[in-house]
């Protein structure tokens, strides 16, 4: 399938605006989800890292929906012709902290549409800007890389995989099933068939199991990170995805502060002790 970039590059610089406001239920959700016992939130607690991926959710009609649960290609993203579209990684800038019954409004633009040849055939990566305020106080600004794939080819082996650090100071072990990734789509109305269709993961993408949602993922190495650091003032989190992770198996959580301090490399590994995600927490 030949991809054309000409014909992508005209979605560089499509915006769209929305609004929502930080209500309490999706936090309450998300904590028992995540099996913490936190208080019920109130009006005016800080809203933790990453849990802004509960607010401005895309809403698709169920007539405008993929094959493969996302929204059908064209509007707001670029119509790339590839099948596969995975969340490559973030880039995030936390400025000022939004709180619980906050009107937040979000800008996002399309950044930069590239293409590129891999191993396994044509690549195009997208990168969408998102700016989050509160009150018309800027909030976070986040870089969101989304890349597209090839359908797998008969007999292709997957990537070779990379050895995850073998010194974490916290671990935790997780467990993956079928209700965690259920709870985690459904808080985010995320309609991916990769999260809960085993006969679309094994018959179309090629894939031994269920994946496990890349922001789970990061959402649990803050979460890890929250628990050894309780009062950690984050200024940015960075992390990219290297290997999917799947149901079949338990995976861990892992993190590393820096010897001076100021930074936590954080990642996530499979069974196998093979990189999954690789992050990088900034501290004040």
């Amino acid at each position: 399938m030949t991809v054309d970039l000409a014909q992508l590059s005209q979605w560089v610089g499509r915006s769209e605006h929305r609004i929502d406001r930080v209500t309490p239920v999706p936090v309450t959700a998300l904590a028992a989800t995540l099996d913490r016992d936190d208080p019920a939130p109130r009006d005016g607690d800080p809203l933790p890292p990453l849990w802004h991926w509960l607010y401005f959710l895309p809403l698709t009609r169920r007539s405008q929906v993929g094959p493969d649960g996302h929204a059908l290609r064209g509007g707001f993203l670029p119509p790339v012709p590839l099948p596969r579209r995975m969340w490559a990684g973030s880039r995030i800038r936390f400025l000022n902290p939004l709180s619980v019954g906050d009107a937040i409004e979000r800008v996002s633009t399309i950044e930069s549409v590239d293409a590129k040849q891999g191993k396994s055939g044509e690549l195009v990566f997208v990168v969408v800007r998102h700016e989050i305020s509160a009150a018309g106080v800027p909030s976070i600004h986040e870089w969101h890389d989304i890349v597209y794939r090839d359908a797998p080819r008969a007999g292709e082996s997957p990537p070779a995989a990379k050895s995850a650090p073998t010194d974490p100071s916290w671990r935790r072990d997780v467990v993956p099933d079928d209700v965690l990734l259920f709870r985690y789509s459904a808080l985010t109305f995320n309609a991916h068939r990769i999260h809960y269709d085993r006969r679309y993961v094994a018959d179309v993408e090629g894939y031994p199991g269920l994946v496990v949602h890349g922001p789970l993922l990061a959402t649990l190495l803050i979460d890890l990170l929250r628990e050894h650091r309780p009062r950690a003032d984050l200024v940015a989190f960075e992390f990219r995805a290297v290997r999917p992770v799947f149901d079949i198996a338990p995976f861990a959580v892992c993190g590393q502060p820096a010897a001076e301090g100021g930074a936590v490399r954080l990642w996530a590994q499979d069974a196998a002790a093979s990189l999954a995600m690789d992050a990088t927490a900034t501290l004040r």
